[in-house]
């Protein structure tokens, strides 16, 4: 506890002796981590050990955020202990994930806000790409987006999931909100020039309009291409997020200019493990059905009927035109679940065929 009497320096002294004790109990840890990998590759010596455990980190960072006693806030003090344990991690073995896009995206930050940025994180140039280095063991895991708070969910990403057998390990929410990244103020030094998609400038669409309406939007295909543009020329400007402002090294010269506030973005995590129940868990499913009157119905009664409650459904015709449906739905609980496993049985009754995505843990922060 910090005595307010005391002066400045010994203040600074208490924090000098207190930044030793965490540097000592941090480093404790990290020799905690080499030894549990070692135990690990001791007993299972002709294995694929697994280290990167997704229920195990989930339940640490949850009790960190209800044990947190303040000032800092829960979800800030859940970021520093997941930046604690992704250092660690990579003693044990480091991980390879990949993700659409390019640096500086939202992909991107969502990568590293699931793994920490000890994570090598690489770069492709779609959601299909992504799939397939999984599948090929290149990495370890994908990110790969699903749905957005604007604009609901992603088709395309679904679509893969009809062809892969890839396991969804777990899902991580990141705030899209986007900002003038330039270095000049546009309130004081006029623009000749933004950079930014063409998506992008729709959703900004009202604030570009009112306050740069003469100067020229032009679109690029990517955050990094927009920001390395807008770095080499006083004169312009790009939009982007926080994380491409500090992979690029570009100031926010004006915050949150998107026309609907509070967007936020939800990424899948794809590997070929399952994971176990965390204890507050997703399960994602592909149903695919015959489209006929009441399907739909005899797909989902089991479900209400044995207390499952369903948090997203959508629907994707079947490629082959067939007179099919196929249905992804994202149910609250583990599949493990003995309600759950009931309830899966007498659905299979029901449905052409029935596979399950995977079952992780519900986004922490």
């Amino acid at each position: 506890m910090v005595d307010s009497g005391k002066t400045l320096t010994e203040l600074r002294d208490q924090i000098d002796a207190i930044d030793g004790q965490i540097l000592a109990l941090v480093s404790e840890r990290a020799r905690c981590a080499q030894q549990v990998a070692e135990v690990k590759l001791r007993d299972h010596p002709n294995e694929n050990v697994v280290f990167y455990r997704p229920e195990r980190e989930a339940q640490v960072l949850r009790r960190i955020m209800e044990q947190n006693p303040g000032p800092l806030k829960g979800e800030e003090m859940a970021r520093l202990f997941r930046e604690i344990m992704s250092a660690c991690l990579a003693l044990e073995k480091p991980i390879h994930a990949a993700f659409a896009g390019s640096e500086g995206n939202f992909a991107h930050e969502a990568t590293l806000k699931h793994f920490g940025r000890s994570v090598q994180a690489s770069a492709h140039s779609g959601v299909e790409d992504v799939f397939r280095e999984v599948e090929a063991g290149t990495v370890h895991y994908g990110v790969v987006p699903v749905e957005t708070s604007r604009e609901g969910v992603l088709g395309p990403t679904l679509d893969v999931f009809l062809r892969s057998r890839l396991q969804i390990c777990g899902e991580v929410q990141v705030r899209t909100h986007h900002h003038v990244l330039s270095h000049s103020d546009p309130a004081t030094q006029p623009l000749q020039k933004v950079y930014g998609m063409p998506w992008v400038f729709s959703s900004c669409r009202l604030w570009l309009d009112e306050h740069l309406p003469a100067v020229a939007r032009i679109p690029v295909t990517t955050y990094g291409e927009a920001a390395s543009r807008a770095k080499a020329d006083t004169a312009a400007a790009a939009i982007g997020g926080q994380h491409c402002a500090e992979v690029f090294e570009l100031p926010i010269a004006v915050h949150n200019i998107e026309d609907y506030p509070d967007q936020t973005a939800r990424y899948l995590i794809i590997g070929q493990q399952a994971v176990p129940a965390s204890g507050k868990d997703k399960t994602s499913l592909l149903f695919t059905i015959v489209n006929e009157p009441g399907a739909l119905y005899r797909m989902l009664e089991p479900l209400y009927r044995h207390n499952v409650s369903v948090a997203r459904i959508d629907s994707r015709p079947s490629p082959l035109g067939e007179r099919r449906c196929h249905f992804f739905i994202d149910v609250l609980g583990h599949h493990d679940d003995a309600a759950f496993q009931v309830a899966l049985r007498e659905i299979e009754k029901n449905v052409v065929d029935i596979r399950v995505l995977g079952a992780y843990p519900e986004a922490v922060m």
